[in-house]
C-alpha cells in the first residue's frame, strides 16, 4: 500500500560562487597563478595590472546606475559572508611582489617536469609504435607517486580495452613494462618492493661482488632478509658476517619509493615547493607576508566599462541584440569584480590565520626550537580567529610558510596535546621528538622494543601506554624493533 506524507528538510546549498571561493582558499600559491590566467582567459572582463584610482569612482558609479532591486533578491553570494575585514583591524594584506629582474634565491620556486611529465619525456625518446605509445602513457597513468604499478596486469587488459578500445593481454603488457621499468629514476614500474629493488641493484655494477650478494639475496631469500633471518642467509650462501654486511649496505643504498623524490612535497631538495607565506625575525619582531611573486595585479577591464556604460546610458533605444550584449557585458564585469574580491579575500583570510597560528606558537617561531611547540589543533585557531574549523582546514591543507630555520607545512604546527606527570600540558609532536632521539641512540644490535620505550617515557614523566607508543612510531615511519636489529 502506497503512502504519501509531507517531509519538511533544512538544507544548506552553496552557490557557484561560494564553491569557487572555497576552492580558491584551498589551492596553494603554486597553483593560484594558473587559476588566474585561466580566469584572464575566460573572461575579456579581467585583466592584468593594478587598479588606477580613477576608476575606482566609476566602478562606483557603474554599481549605483546598474543596480537593479530584484538583484538583491538574486545574490546568492557576498564576499563578507566569509570574514568581515572590520573584526581584523590590525591585519593588513601584505604582500611580496617582485619585478622579473628581482632575485629571491631563498625562495625555492617549483621548475621542471611533474613526475609523469619526466616519465612521458622519456617515453617519448624511445622507438615505439602507435600502439606501444598507447598503452605505455595508459600503464604510465597507473603509476602511484611512489613509482610503483600497483594495478594488477590483467585488470589493466580489461581497462585499456575499455577505455582506448585496444584488445591486448598480459604478455604485451609485460613487454611495455619492461619498456617503463628501464626509464629513470631505477625501480620505476615495480609491481612489489621486491622487484623494486631488484630493477635497482640491477641497474648497478654487478661485477662487484657486494652488488652480486645483495641481488642473490633481493632475488633468492628475499622474505629472511625481511625478517632479518640473517643466520639462515649466512648458513645457506655459506658466507662470512662480513660479506653479509657489505652486501646488505648495499640494499639500504637502494630507494623503496623511487617515484618520491619527485612527487614528496616535504622533500626540499626537488625545487617543488612555493612557500605561501614568508616570515621574518627582524631582531624579535616576526614580520608575516604573502608570497605574491607569481601573482599578478587584477583589474577591470577599461574598454569592457566603457563598453557597459554606452550600452546602459542607451537602455531604452537598445535594439535585441545590443540589449543581449549588455546582459553579457554586465555578466563578464560582475564576473570579474568578483574574482578580484574573491582573490582579496583569500589574502586575507590566509593571514588572519597565520597570524593566529605565529600567535599561538610565538616562542616557536622565535626560537625555531621544535620543543616550544605548543599543543594546537584546528578548534584552536578557529575560536581565536572566529572563522569556521573547515575554513581553517583548507588554509592548513597544501599551505607552506618559509622560515628563518626552514620552509614547513602549515599542518605541521598541528598536534594534539598531552598531560606530564607534574601536570604540564605538552605537544605530541615534543613526545614524538624525545621518542625520536631515543631510537636514534638506541643500540642497533639490540634494539630498543616498544615496552622498553614505554617505560623509557615514563620515568621523564610521560605516562604512555605501549600501544600509544606503537602508534607514535608508527607514525615516525620507524620499524619494529626486531626490524631495526643490525649486525
Amino acid at each position: 500500500m502506497l503512502k504519501q506524507r509531507l517531509q519538511q528538510k533544512l538544507l544548506q546549498k552553496l552557490s557557484p560562487q561560494q564553491i569557487q571561493m572555497i576552492k580558491l582558499l584551498e589551492i596553494p600559491t603554486m597553483q593560484l597563478e594558473q587559476r588566474i590566467k585561466l580566469e584572464i582567459e575566460e573572461n575579456p572582463a579581467l585583466e592584468e595590472g593594478a587598479i588606477e584610482e580613477s576608476s575606482l569612482e566609476a566602478e562606483k558609479q557603474e554599481d549605483d546606475v546598474s543596480s537593479d532591486p530584484m538583484d538583491k533578491d538574486k545574490e546568492e553570494f557576498t564576499i563578507e559572508d566569509y570574514v568581515d575585514e572590520d573584526e581584523y583591524p590590525s591585519y593588513r594584506l601584505n604582500t611580496q611582489n617582485y619585478s622579473k629582474d628581482d632575485k629571491r634565491e631563498d625562495i625555492p620556486f617549483s621548475v621542471g617536469l611533474s613526475f609523469q611529465d619526466y616519465l612521458e619525456s622519456q617515453l617519448g625518446l624511445r622507438s615505439l609504435d602507435e600502439r606501444q605509445q598507447l598503452l605505455a602513457l595508459y600503464m604510465l597513468g597507473n603509476i602511484d607517486d611512489d613509482g610503483y604499478l600497483r594495478r594488477k596486469l590483467d585488470n589493466i587488459v580489461d581497462d585499456v580495452a575499455f577505455a582506448l578500445n585496444i584488445k591486448t593481454d598480459e604478455p604485451e603488457l609485460i613487454e611495455i613494462l619492461r619498456i617503463i621499468q628501464d626509464l629513470d629514476p631505477p625501480g620505476i614500474g615495480a609491481r612489489n618492493l621486491q622487484e623494486c629493488l631488484l630493477l635497482q641493484i640491477q641497474a648497478k655494477d654487478l661485477g662487484i661482488p657486494s652488488i652480486a650478494l645483495a641481488q642473490k639475496i633481493l632475488k633468492d631469500f628475499f622474505a629472511e632478509f625481511t625478517r632479518k633471518h640473517y643466520d639462515k642467509i649466512i648458513n645457506r650462501l655459506n658466507i662470512r658476517d662480513s660479506q653479509l654486511k657489505d652486501a646488505l649496505d648495499e640494499i639500504l643504498k637502494l630507494n623503496p619509493k623511487p617515484g618520491s623524490a619527485y612527487s614528496d612535497p616535504q622533500n626540499k631538495t626537488t625545487g617543488h615547493i612555493i612557500p605561501d607565506f614568508i616570515l621574518e625575525n627582524n631582531e624579535g619582531d616576526l614580520e608575516l607576508s604573502l608570497n605574491a611573486k607569481n601573482v599578478p595585479d587584477l583589474k577591470v577591464s577599461k574598454t569592457y566599462t566603457d563598453m557597459f556604460h554606452t550600452y546602459q546610458y542607451n537602455r531604452g533605444n537598445n535594439t535585441k541584440s545590443q540589449k543581449e550584449a549588455l546582459s553579457f557585458v554586465k555578466q563578464k564585469l560582475d564576473s570579474a569584480k568578483w574574482f578580484i574580491d574573491a582573490i582579496r579575500q583569500r589574502q586575507n583570510t590566509l593571514l588572519v590565520t597565520m597570524n593566529a597560528i605565529i600567535s599561538y606558537q610565538q616562542e616557536y617561531f622565535l626560537t625555531g626550537d621544535e620543543t616550544k611547540l605548543k599543543p594546537m589543533i584546528l578548534k584552536d585557531i578557529a575560536d581565536n580567529t572566529g572563522l569556521d574549523v573547515s575554513t581553517i582546514s583548507r588554509v592548513a591543507n597544501s599551505k607552506y610558510i618559509q622560515t628563518n630555520f626552514g620552509i614547513f607545512s602549515l599542518k605541521y604546527f598541528f598536534s594534539e596535546g598531552m598531560q606530564t606527570e607534574s601536570g604540564e600540558e605538552v605537544s605530541t609532536r615534543e613526545i614524538k621528538k624525545i621518542l625520536q632521539n631515543c631510537l636514534d641512540s638506541e643500540d642497533k644490535r639490540h634494539p630498543l622494543t616498544d615496552d622498553r620505550l614505554a617505560e623509557i617515557l615514563n620515568e621523564k614523566g610521560y605516562h604512555i601506554a605501549r600501544r600509544t607508543i606503537a602508534k607514535y612510531r608508527e607514525q615516525l615511519n620507524i620499524p619494529v624493533a626486531r626490524m631495526r636489529k643490525e649486525l
